[in-house]
């Protein structure tokens, strides 16, 4: 059990790592053409040698970028609170019990991954300047979308786990 409970906990750690990254590294959308510096693109900023904000023509463009930053730094703050939770009923939850209320505040950081990496797929040629919209994803972006399934994953490992002695 206690190997188990090891490897949760390693899962659900290497998740937190993997949304952090996503969120802060400056490769969510990546520009490169001949003769021309690679541009870097994330939530906040375009960076080729310096940085400059992401600007946005359009208010609509705005707002859905400001939603992918929002449930971004939500599911973040939702992966660290289940983390703390699960440490927390670890030692106080009765033998038997099962980890509902970790499992439910995963899922809702598994939610809002889902929901920013979809907005951004779908709206990502509104966030740039005409210039920035002949890329393609980043890293940052597949780090998004492998931190869904495995904050899915351990979202349903804490609904079927039970504690045991």
């Amino acid at each position: 059990m206690l190997i188990i409970l090891a490897l949760i906990l390693l899962f659900h750690v290497t998740a937190i790592i993997l949304l952090f990254v996503a969120t802060i590294n400056n490769a969510w959308w990546v520009v490169s053409s001949a003769g021309r510096e690679v541009i870097y693109a994330d939530l906040w900023y375009s960076c080729n040698s310096t940085c400059y904000p992401v600007e946005n023509s359009h208010t609509a463009a705005a707002a859905y970028l400001q939603t992918v930053q929002a449930t971004m730094i939500l599911a973040i703050i939702l992966c660290c609170v289940s983390l703390f939770i699960f440490i927390l009923q670890l030692f106080k939850l009765e033998q038997g019990d099962r980890f509902i209320f970790t499992a439910v505040i995963e899922l809702l950081a598994s939610l809002c991954v889902m929901i920013a990496a979809s907005i951004y797929s779908a709206q990502n040629k509104s966030f740039h300047v005409p210039s920035l919209q002949q890329g393609s994803y980043g890293s940052s972006y597949v780090l998004a979308w492998i931190s869904f399934p495995m904050t899915l994953i351990s979202g349903v490992m804490y609904l079927v786990l039970r504690k045991r002695k």
